[in-house]
């Protein structure tokens, strides 16, 4: 094994074992998006929504990448704990590649979420979700893949704000208007002609599509076209990103 992977595994395997330790912080991820399957999901049953598939086949796509969209871009708060702590201090001193320090990371965060996306399948399952495996198993592979690029930023961010109480309500800033611009909730064949053009220009939306057209069993459709291509994309500049804001900061 290369020393690259060895100490991208050597880190994942650190932060995995912390969060193993955490019962609340596996589960409580979760929390939220149950009572949106709960409280918000019967809400919507037969009501049209402007797009393919029942209720549920548009709603759990979303609540699943509201889940990592919230969850990832929270990560970076972990990073000025550590900071604060003297445990980053104690890092730039390893002889570890900056992109394994930042991998271990983002990757714990992909595998964390993705375990939490499982459990929201299975309840909405219990509530009435049917959707073909193929589309869910798709569905977690974008989570995984948006966490990455997500938490990667955010790291980056937390890195250059440091300090709690500035983090908090830029994070805020951003992931409010992703999440009412890229149709988390409901579709955004829905909205006004001038929000529905809007929302194009924000990426999350072409993921939240590609995942709903996963969920109807449709994957060679330009939905799922843009949706790879986006995410692609995504990751390859928020780990570009991470990485050199790392490398920067000798972190």
């Amino acid at each position: 094994m290369s020393p690259f992977l060895s100490d991208t595994a050597l880190l994942f395997g650190r932060y995995a074992r912390q969060t193993l330790r955490s019962k609340f912080q596996m589960l409580f991820g979760a929390l939220m998006p149950l009572l949106y399957l709960v409280f918000f999901g019967p809400l919507l049953t037969g009501l049209p929504l402007g797009s393919r598939g029942d209720s549920w086949q548009v709603l759990v796509p979303g609540l699943l990448l509201q889940l990592g969209l919230f969850g990832a871009l929270f990560a970076g708060f972990s990073v000025i704990i550590e900071q604060q702590s003297g445990v980053l201090e104690r890092m730039r001193a390893a002889p570890v590649s900056r992109l394994a320090l930042l991998l271990g990371r983002v990757l714990r965060d992909a595998a964390l979420f993705v375990f939490q996306a499982v459990l929201v399948v299975l309840a909405a399952t219990a509530l009435g979700l049917r959707a073909p495996l193929a589309g869910v198993l798709i569905g977690f592979a974008f989570v995984g893949v948006l966490t990455t690029a997500l938490a990667s930023l955010s790291y980056a961010l937390a890195l250059k704000v440091s300090r709690p109480h500035d983090f908090g309500p830029l994070v805020n800033g951003l992931s409010m208007p992703s999440m009412l611009l890229s149709g988390l909730m409901l579709p955004m064949a829905l909205a006004p002609g001038w929000l529905d053009t809007l929302s194009h220009f924000m990426p999350f939306r072409y993921v939240v599509d590609a995942m709903r057209a996963g969920y109807v069993g449709d994957y060679t459709g330009t939905a799922m076209l843009y949706g790879v291509l986006t995410s692609a994309a995504l990751v390859a500049v928020a780990v570009t990103v991470g990485t050199r804001v790392f490398r920067r900061a000798g972190a």
